[in-house]
């Protein structure tokens, strides 16, 4: 599998990760996913106005949100290797590390891998919710991070 990762950084913001880190944690959800095809996807990370206006765009629900995914959908005569596109509002991610116990970077990596699985078809629907949340701890606890719900799987 080849991937082809964009991140965009559209905020001025000390502290963000790495992209090798935004890498590793992309390819690591793809492997925990089984997915072995090439790749291509863009990861921008936002401000709050940014990712308000966007939630309010495609989810009419107001205010900025934690990470929305696009997953792109290629007309059966086109072959394409586009997942889609993943966005992240740091400063809500910073908050809910603070809030959750977590570090930056185990927050970091679950919503990553979080939004590669959307962009996988995943859904938080109640056929899907659990397979999700397993994969997404399966996923962490590969690259040495805690489980992201903590005790509410117990």
């Amino acid at each position: 599998m080849t991937l082809e990762l964009d991140v965009q950084i559209a905020l001025d913001l000390p502290g963000l990760p790495a992209e090798a880190d935004f890498r590793r944690w992309v390819e690591a959800a793809l492997a925990g996913a089984d997915y072995r095809q090439d790749a291509e996807l863009t990861l921008r990370i936002v401000n709050e106005a940014e990712s308000a206006a966007l939630n309010e765009r495609y989810r009419h629900k107001p205010g900025p949100t934690n990470v929305l995914s696009f997953p792109f959908e290629a007309p059966p005569e086109v072959d394409s290797a586009l997942l889609g596109d993943i966005v992240i509002c740091a400063p809500v991610l910073l908050r809910e590390a603070i809030v959750q116990g977590k570090t930056p970077e185990a927050h970091w990596a679950h919503l990553v891998a979080h939004g590669v699985l959307h962009l996988l078809g995943y859904a938080h629907d109640e056929a899907q919710a659990a397979a999700m949340e397993s994969l997404e701890i399966q996923i962490l606890a590969g690259l040495g991070f805690p489980d992201p719900y903590g005790d509410s799987h117990d």
